[in-house]
């Protein structure tokens, strides 16, 4: 059913379809790869259309746009685009296209300590003898956040000595420190974790720990290929998308 959907929604593209095949630089935050890796395809397919992407931490993506990196479309953290179109680098007007919640894991068939509660989850990073998040330099959207968690449970002095930190990227994967060994517990966006078979989710942040992120889309005033650009955005927005961002941990 999922399939003949986005077939269904595609075809509308090929409408469209352009006389040469545009080619559109994307930068595409790390969070949503598993779900552009699904959504591109047939978009392509119906509109004959190149996506080249770029994949990093959506602080990485914006530094970059804002050093005079070319793409024609970017999809980062809605506060990260807001500051591009207030510079000039995005055209006004976003789109959001999906959210997520920072999720907990362990390796795969690990022990799983109690997260459910704040409380839990400080008994939990106590008992860890390593913990993993993004590191703060990379442009992540969490680190600051889970940063500001280990302050608010009382515990930033305990818990320093185990951190263990990502860079970010599709090279630098939270997840990737968990499957490893490298941390025993590690605090991640859910939808970068779930694309790790490696590592399981064991819960969400509690809900007044909690922040979510929204991702939004835009078309840059530098692009070359502006209409291809907005047509792909409409892609990722159309209800047809939610299905994978469902499964992505992108539906929240």
């Amino acid at each position: 059913m999922r399939t003949f959907a986005i077939a269904a929604a595609t075809a509308l593209i090929a409408v469209a379809r352009p006389a040469e095949a545009a080619e559109i630089d994307a930068m595409i935050t790390t969070a949503m790869k598993a779900a552009i890796e699904e959504l591109a395809p047939p978009f392509e397919r119906a509109g004959g259309y190149v996506l080249r992407v770029v994949y990093g931490p959506s602080g990485g993506l914006a530094r970059r746009l804002s050093g005079g990196e070319r793409a024609d479309l970017i999809v980062v953290e809605s506060k990260a685009l807001d500051e591009l179109i207030v510079q000039g680098r995005v055209a006004p007007g976003r789109t959001d296209v999906a959210r997520t919640g920072i999720g907990i894991a362990v390796r795969k068939g690990a022990p799983k300590p109690d997260v459910s509660s704040a409380e839990a989850l400080r008994r939990a990073l106590l008992a860890a003898k390593s913990i993993g998040h993004t590191a703060p330099a990379g442009g992540g959207v969490t680190a600051a956040l889970i940063i500001g968690v280990f302050a608010k449970l009382g515990i930033a002095a305990e818990v320093a000595p185990k951190v263990k930190l990502a860079a970010g990227g599709p090279n630098g994967r939270v997840s990737v420190l968990v499957s490893s060994g490298e941390a025993e517990i590690g605090l991640q966006q859910v939808s970068e974790l779930m694309t790790n078979p490696e590592v399981e989710v064991i819960g969400m942040m509690p809900a007044e720990l909690q922040q979510i992120t929204t991702y939004s889309a835009g078309v840059t005033t530098s692009a070359s290929e502006a209409e291809a650009a907005k047509a792909f955005i409409r892609h990722l927005a159309a209800p047809e998308a939610m299905s994978i961002y469902k499964t992505r941990g992108l539906a929240l």
